[in-house]
């Protein structure tokens, strides 16, 4: 009998060996501070986006922080770099976990239980520009200070293997910006291996890892905008420049086997192609000036938000056709968008010959073969059984869940 895998609703096919499923999407809503007001006018939320059902809720409100910068997911809790402080939540109840004090916090990274934190402020300097947190427990590890450690602000992070590669740019003090790309061991927690990006390749924003090297994307002097590749065998960066304008508050991101990218106020979303350096064209589809660019690892699909950063924010989001399929509003500045993607324990087999209807459904479902009735939810956590013809799923949350019977499976939506 021949076997799709198909996520109803979606107009998604997976093939039948497909191991996980895109259960929500985040969104860290960076808020509105008035700095002449000096008052927040906007506070930083995390919203959650569900795919199955197309809706969108905000399900955290951080207060008394000036903005966001980051949000990682890791296990079952995901990390907000929120202003002067690192936040953990559980990823299914949204509940705080825990907090810790971080002035200046930009961007997070985990790995071998550490959570690796950057830092950097306006008119601020730090003893150390690098932290090293227990992820359980978020009780400091190190700060590393600037005597063996990085020497001005730094931000993006990018893991391979047992280093965690930084970014360190001095993006918050104006002319003085800096383009080094520095190594931390994440085993002996000990930084060096400093390479310098050269003068076109000051203030990396972006760091990316790609068929075994290192990208960035700079911003320069706020100027122009250049586009670094780092070998990390030989350790030589080659930078080449894209325009003579920046790209905002890094506006960029791998898509597929490209780098996408927009230049600061520009509605135009360009591709470079990393195989030979270049800038190979516009994508497009796209007439919006975004803040964030992210693709979806399961289905491919693109996420790319806009805001004014006072008064609103969307997401729009793409097919690998640059078709917009759906767009939802969230809040004020949307700056970063991370997938909270699980293993599709239920769905390792969907037989095309059973069949529910309607699909998707609000209530009683019709199933087109006899015996037990078998619903799982995505994880394989058996809900219900039933040897009834007519199933009543009206008691069952929105989302997507797996019907078996006599060992055959398919999905089903419940609205």
């Amino acid at each position: 009998m021949k076997k799709v895998f198909l996520i109803v609703g979606l107009g998604l096919t997976l093939c039948t060996q497909a191991q996980n499923y895109l259960h929500q999407v985040l969104i860290l809503n960076e808020g509105y501070f008035d700095y002449n007001l000096n008052q927040i006018i906007t506070p930083v939320t995390v919203g959650s986006y569900n795919p199955t059902t197309q809706t969108y809720q905000e399900v955290s409100t951080i207060n008394n922080m000036r903005f966001a910068s980051d949000l990682i997911i890791d296990g079952n809790a995901y990390y907000v770099a929120a202003d002067s402080k690192i936040l953990k939540y559980d990823l299914n109840a949204h509940s705080l976990i825990a907090e810790v004090n971080c002035p200046g916090v930009r961007n997070l990274a985990i790995s071998q239980g550490k959570l690796i934190a950057t830092r950097g402020e306006y008119l601020t300097t730090y003893d150390s520009y690098l932290h090293v947190y227990d992820a359980n427990s978020l009780q400091l590890i190190q700060a590393i200070d600037t005597l063996v450690g990085p020497k001005w602000a730094a931000q993006n992070i990018a893991l391979v293997g047992d280093k965690a590669y930084i970014a360190v740019n001095n993006g918050y003090e104006w002319g003085n910006e800096k383009g080094i790309v520095g190594a931390l061991d994440l085993t002996t927690l000990t930084y060096g291996n400093e390479i310098d990006l050269g003068p076109e390749g000051k203030n990396p924003d972006n760091l990316m890892v790609y068929n075994g090297n290192l990208y960035t994307v700079n911003n320069k002097d706020w100027s122009g905008s250049s586009v670094s590749e780092i070998s990390l065998v030989s350790g030589v960066a080659n930078t080449v420049n894209l325009a003579n304008a920046g790209t905002g508050c890094g506006t960029s991101a791998l898509r597929d086997d490209k780098l996408v990218y927009q230049i600061s106020m520009e509605t135009t979303l360009n591709e470079f192609d990393m195989s030979v350096m270049n800038t190979t064209g516009p994508v497009v589809g796209h007439q919006v000036n975004y803040y964030e660019l992210a693709q979806e690892p399961v289905s491919g699909n693109f996420y790319c938000s806009e805001t004014d950063f006072f008064s609103y924010g969307t997401v729009h989001i793409f097919d690998g056709t640059n078709t917009e399929i759906s767009q939802f509003a969230v809040s004020t500045s949307p700056g970063t968008v991370v997938f909270d993607v699980r293993p599709s324990v239920g769905l390792t087999e969907i037989n095309e010959g059973l069949s529910v209807y309607p699909n998707p459904a609000n209530d009683m479902v019709t199933v087109n073969q006899e015996g037990e009735k078998l619903v799982y939810a995505l994880d394989g956590t058996l809900l219900a059984s039933s040897k009834e013809q007519t199933l009543n799923i009206s008691s069952l949350a929105p989302g997507m869940y797996v019907i078996a019977v006599n060992g055959q499976k398919t999905t089903i939506v419940k609205q």
